[in-house]
């Protein structure tokens, strides 16, 4: 099964989603499933998990009846605030829904460096595991020490890193970022997604060479059955198409195994969310 495992939607609206600047004009519209969906057919991609975009139950709430119109939505990374009194109420009014997955809170954008570290957020992720969801890990290489010593503290939790933690790939930058990497991969119960290069490359840059010093280091830190594919979309349009996102890690996937070329490209993320065929 190839699947998507992460990408977003939203009906954009300038005062609920202030994180599309200038630079990012090009994603001041609407980005629906019906946009989206010939991308994936395309490349033969059979779902998609949607991951929030803004820090709302609303938009949870809304994901989730996108999922319940568009089967090809396999599944939801919504948001629910890990460090509210009322976290236990907000989890449950989710939790009969089969396609919410999994939360995740956009940590690269808190002031605090250490904001993994505070107690009444990890009191909230250490509540995840009881309603069986996921955490996105979403850091920028700054955080990757703080997210090494969180991780300690979460044992049996499931977590997936997001973007590889969104290495300086514009200025060829490898360290500290690399040993980070090999830190946080030591915990096996962490997944990386392998998406949101080209944003964090030069724009337009689709050489698979740009790419390749990255690749090596998580595919050697995390191996063959702990990474998965997503494009990052539409976020990744800004810099390049959906098709240039998935030709490059399809070109670097070429130097594997047909079934780890699989592995990668969609069977992975079915077995971190236990997704049906």
């Amino acid at each position: 099964m190839r699947i998507d495992a992460h990408q977003h939607f939203w009906i954009y609206e300038p005062r609920e989603y202030d994180w599309i600047d200038d630079r990012l004009a090009a994603l001041r519209r609407n980005f629906l499933p019906a946009d989206l969906e010939p991308e994936l057919a395309q490349f033969g991609i059979d779902g998609c998990v949607a991951v929030q975009a803004r820090q709302s139950l609303e938009e949870t709430r809304w994901l989730l009846e996108l999922a319940k119109q568009a089967s090809f939505i396999r599944g939801v990374v919504g948001w629910v605030d890990l460090r509210s009194p009322d976290l236990r109420a907000q989890l449950e009014r989710f939790a009969g829904d089969d396609k919410f997955l999994g939360v995740r809170h956009v940590v690269q954008s808190e002031p605090d460096d250490e904001f993994l570290l505070r107690r009444d957020f990890m009191n909230g992720v250490a509540m995840l595991a009881e309603f069986e969801l996921t955490y996105d890990i979403l850091i920028y290489p700054r955080h990757l020490p703080a997210a090494v010593s969180f991780l300690k503290n979460f044992p049996k939790q499931r977590f997936v890193l997001d973007h590889l933690a969104k290495p300086l790939i514009a200025r060829g930058d490898l360290e500290p970022w690399a040993t980070g990497i090999r830190e946080l991969a030591k915990h096996e119960n962490v997944w990386c997604k392998v998406s949101g290069m080209v944003t964090e490359a030069n724009w337009g840059d689709t050489s698979p060479e740009t790419y390749r010093p990255y690749l090596d280091v998580v595919f050697e830190a995390f191996g063959m059955k702990r990474l998965m594919f997503g494009s990052d979309w539409p976020v990744c349009t800004v810099a390049a198409p959906y098709g240039s996102v998935y030709s490059i890690v399809a070109k670097y996937l070429e130097q594997f195994s047909s079934a780890e070329r699989d592995a990668v490209l969609g069977d992975n993320a079915a077995k971190f969310w236990a997704l049906e065929s």
